[in-house]
C-alpha cells in the first residue's frame, strides 16, 4: 500500500513541476509576445486582449504542447491565430488611414536614437500586414525563417520574400543609403566631430 501511495505522490510532484516549468517558461515569453501583439493590432488595448486570449488559450491546450519543442513559436502561432480569428469575425478594418494611431507612436525627442525609432515605427507601420509581420518576427523576435514560416503558416521562401521586400520598402520610406544616414545630420555632425575627435 505504501508503495502505491509512493507511486501516486511521485506522479503528482512530477505533473507540479511539469506545470511550473511550463507556466514559467510562458511567463518569460509575454514582453516579446506583447510586442507582436502590438504590431499586429496596432493598439495597446487590442494587444493587451490578444495576450490574454492567448494566455488563456496555451493555458488550457497546455497537454497538446511537447515539451523540448519551441514554446515561444508555439504561443506566437496561438496568438496570431487568435488575431486573424478576431478580424474574420469583426471584418476587414482599415489599417490606421488617417495615421492617428502611427502619430501617437511619437514622442519628443531627446536625441537622435529616439528620432530614428520614431521614423522607423511610422515607416513600419506603413507595410503591408504580411511584410510587416514578417519583418518582426525575424528581425525583432529573432525567430529563424523556418520558425517564422511555421508561425505564419506559409512556406519558407514566401517568408524570405515577404522580409525581402520589408526591408526595401523600409529602406525607401526612411531613404536610407548607408550607415551614415542614421545619428547626427550634416549640421550638426561637425559638432559631434569636434567633441568627439576621431568618430
Amino acid at each position: 500500500m505504501a508503495r502505491i501511495e509512493t507511486g501516486v505522490s511521485d506522479s503528482l510532484t512530477a505533473d507540479a513541476a511539469e506545470s511550473f516549468s511550463f507556466r514559467r517558461e510562458m511567463l518569460a515569453t509575454l514582453p516579446s509576445l506583447r510586442a507582436f501583439a502590438f504590431s499586429l493590432a496596432r493598439r495597446h488595448d487590442r494587444a493587451d486582449d490578444l495576450i490574454q486570449e492567448t494566455v488563456m488559450k496555451a493555458w488550457g491546450k497546455q497537454e497538446s504542447f511537447e515539451p523540448g519543442t519551441n514554446l515561444r513559436a508555439w504561443l506566437f502561432t496561438i496568438l496570431r491565430n487568435e488575431f486573424y480569428s478576431q478580424m474574420r469575425r469583426k471584418g476587414r478594418e482599415m489599417p490606421d488611414p488617417d495615421g492617428v494611431f502611427a502619430a501617437n507612436l511619437a514622442t519628443h525627442p531627446e536625441q537622435y536614437g529616439k528620432l530614428d525609432m520614431a521614423d522607423f515605427k511610422q515607416a513600419l507601420d506603413q507595410l503591408p500586414d504580411d511584410q510587416r509581420e514578417a519583418i518582426v518576427l525575424i528581425g525583432a523576435s529573432g525567430f529563424s525563417y523556418e520558425e517564422a514560416a511555421e508561425i505564419a503558416g506559409v512556406a519558407v521562401g514566401t517568408i524570405k520574400s515577404r522580409v525581402n521586400r520589408a526591408r526595401v520598402k523600409l529602406q525607401e520610406l526612411l531613404t536610407i543609403s548607408g550607415e551614415s544616414d542614421y545619428g547626427p545630420d550634416s549640421t550638426s555632425a561637425p559638432l559631434v566631430n569636434k567633441s568627439f575627435p576621431g568618430r
